[in-house]
């Protein structure tokens, strides 16, 4: 998300000391990011994303169904309203570099909206990760892709769901 903003930021200064209109090309990387999230699937150049969608969505590793580039790190966080969980599915044609314990390409998901919240699974190999829960309004979801050995990826769907409380105020339960 950084480099996008960053790009587009540099685009408008080289647009306006050339003379150039910039209405016409924010309007038309706006129209091309709208095309792309519709979709759910993010492009090889891009990764990563701060989501809040009032009905779920979808996102994808960059490049997917082709292989995702090398040297890669996403980060996507999902925030649901308040009250409300999320519900993680990946689809079934997935593949992140195997790995034992998943020391290179691999998914990280985490209970919470930050890099040190409490960790849900790291995920790497040919199996999709199992069906996964937030106990809050957020995930952190961290794709990682080292240097060599390129795969598939992962498209991943979200949906949000109402806490419902039993015994313990402010947790989700399934």
């Amino acid at each position: 998300m950084a480099k996008l903003l960053l790009h587009i930021a540099i685009t408008t200064l080289m647009s306006d000391l050339s003379g150039a209109t910039t209405t016409t090309k924010k309007a038309q990387v706006s129209m091309d990011m709208m095309s792309e999230k519709q979709l759910g699937v993010t492009p090889a150049g891009q990764c990563g994303d701060w989501v809040k969608e009032l009905s779920g969505g979808s996102f994808t590793s960059p490049n997917y169904p082709e292989k995702y580039p090398a040297d890669r790190e996403c980060i996507y966080i999902i925030e649901a309203s308040p009250r409300q969980c999320i519900d993680l599915f990946f689809l079934e044609r997935y593949s992140i570099e195997p790995s034992w314990d998943c020391k290179f390409d691999h998914i990280e998901v985490r209970d919470g909206p930050f890099g040190f919240s409490p960790i849900i699974g790291r995920y790497c190999g040919q199996q999709s990760p199992a069906y996964v829960h937030s106990s809050g309004r957020y995930l952190y979801i961290k794709f990682v892709s080292d240097g060599e050995l390129e795969a598939t990826g992962f498209s991943a769907h979200y949906n949000f769901t109402q806490e419902r409380y039993l015994g313990n105020p402010r947790h989700c339960v399934t």
